[in-house]
């Protein structure tokens, strides 16, 4: 009997997440070995981490467990950290074993882009897991908790600097910003004592974003008490405090990095030529000159050739990533050497301000409000149901729209 190909996939996120869906439902593993390799037994959203680290949302309703998407009998699940790929031999080498493959699915997701700037490893905390974002929303809460508490009251208990306006950065913002009354009426707390600082190296928030649409999201969110420092890079995050190029120093006891990310480490050390931890792939996602590795989602760098920039990598275009994926690997498993190229189809992008604002371009449209509110919860809904169907959108979607 001929040997069956083993595929592995490597992380469970939106791209290695739908892949693995995708192959299930294809049937796939009839005629592959099929294994999903991912440090936790969860998958969880990363477009949605903003809202439990500022403490709107459950950090459960972010996530799930893989087995209850993908069945563990058609596609084998390990739970494990990836410490190095040897593609020269076909091998991944786990923490706990190793791993031989006939084709390789990288979906290993990102890692937060510091730019060198010296303390922030050290000293800010990011929004990158269901871990950090718990971190981060037990540290706002003791931050009020303690203020009354001091017999001298220090000021940078309550000053909170969220380095990065860009998407992460303006959404977390958003949900802060509906929090804070809340929080300011449970633990006694005057609203002005309490300062939010948005600080952004570029010349505008949400670099590249509609101007109208910036304009709207600053307007609403200054009309909440953010301040912002626009076109001001940081320096140096201190213990305690931030550094501005501009001589500035905002004291805080809470600093949050959001400037954007890079590709995973991992790619870099495993030799694959790479630029900030992405790879530059091919048509078909496939690694230059590796043949039998598909690359997808944070770690896949594909240009838009009408700007000749590379695609933001979002959860979009991750998932439609999958599809290609999917398709390409069930079609080289049948023998054939046909495989689908892969182009992007952005359908808009919304961005959620808090409560029930968001502003959005869907098409040509630009959304405000609570129109562009109720599409970022379709479009979070659909996601849920193209992985699960309909009992997943019943068991995590977000069903309140208006």
């Amino acid at each position: 009997m001929e040997k069956k190909p083993k595929i592995v996939i490597l992380g469970a996120g939106y791209g290695g997440m739908m892949t693995a869906s995708r192959l299930q439902k294809s049937n796939a593993h009839r005629d592959a070995d099929i294994t999903l390799v991912n440090k936790h037994n969860y998958h969880y959203q990363t477009t949605w981490l903003h809202e439990p680290a500022a403490g709107t949302l459950h950090h459960d309703k972010t996530r799930m467990k893989i087995d209850s998407v993908i069945d563990t009998n058609k596609i084998q699940f390990i739970k494990d950290s990836v410490v190095e790929i040897k593609k020269d031999e076909k091998k991944v080498i786990l923490e706990k074993g190793e791993l031989d493959y006939d084709y390789l699915v990288i979906g290993l997701g990102s890692e937060p882009e510091t730019f060198g700037i010296p303390g922030v490893t050290e000293n800010a905390f990011s929004i990158r897991s269901v871990n950090s974002v718990r971190l981060i929303r037990e540290h706002i809460e003791y931050m009020f908790a303690s203020y009354n508490k001091q017999d001298e009251k220090h000021e940078d208990v309550l000053t909170f600097v969220v380095a990065g306006a860009g998407f992460t950065g303006i959404e977390f913002v958003g949900e802060l910003s509906e929090r804070i009354p809340e929080l300011c009426k449970e633990y006694d707390i005057a609203r002005e004592k309490v300062k939010v600082y948005s600080v952004e190296a570029a010349p505008s928030a949400l670099p590249g974003f509609d101007e109208e649409l910036v304009e709207y999201a600053m307007n609403l969110l200054e009309s909440r008490g953010v301040e912002f420092k626009i076109n001001t890079p940081i320096k140096e995050v201190q213990d305690g405090r931030v550094l501005l190029a501009d001589g500035e120093e905002i004291k805080a006891q809470t600093i949050v990095w959001t400037t954007g990310i890079r590709g995973s480490s991992i790619i870099e050390n495993s030799g694959f030529e790479t630029m900030r931890g992405r790879v530059k792939v091919d048509k078909d996602l496939r690694a230059p000159d590796h043949d039998d590795v598909f690359i997808i989602g944070d770690c896949a760098l594909i240009i838009n050739e009408e700007i000749n920039r590379p695609y933001p990598p979002t959860a979009q275009i991750a998932i439609q990533q999958a599809y290609t994926c999917s398709n390409n690997i069930k079609a080289l498993i049948e023998g054939k050497t046909e495989l689908e190229e892969f182009k992007p189809d952005i359908k808009g992008t919304v961005a959620s301000l808090g409560g029930k604002e968001a502003i959005g371009l869907v098409g040509d449209r630009k959304l405000y409000g609570n129109s562009a509110s109720a599409v970022k919860k379709l479009i979070d809904n659909r996601y849920l149901f193209l992985l699960g169907g309909m009992p997943l959108v019943l068991k995590k979607g977000k069903l309140n729209l208006f």
